[in-house]
């Protein structure tokens, strides 16, 4: 039994929302990159459902998803490392107080 587009829709739209709320109201870097992996995370759920809905056979949505992980391990990798860097010159991991690039 193959569920139906509109429940991979609304998971993925509620995942999304999720990370856009832990985006906007978060002031910790790695709560924000927590929420920017459930924003891709939900963009896979939207690959794969449509993938999954148009044409069963091949396998495009998949491969498309194996890509977006690939981006999201390595953002994940480059900005948990800048996170650390920071954090050894400022001993905070505010968002609010990385002014490194101000004037």
């Amino acid at each position: 039994m193959q569920l139906q587009l509109e429940y991979y829709l609304l998971l993925a739209a509620a995942l999304f929302c999720i990370g856009i709320y832990g985006l906007i109201t978060s002031r910790n870097a790695v709560r924000v990159l927590m929420s920017i992996e459930l924003m891709l995370n939900a963009v896979n759920l939207n690959l794969m459902g449509f993938s999954n809905f148009l044409d069963p056979a091949e396998i495009k949505g998949q491969i498309f998803t194996i890509f977006v992980i690939t981006v999201a391990a390595a953002e994940a990798a480059v900005g948990l490392a800048i996170i650390l860097a920071i954090y050894r010159n400022r001993e905070t991991i505010d968002m609010e107080q990385f002014n490194l690039l101000k004037w």
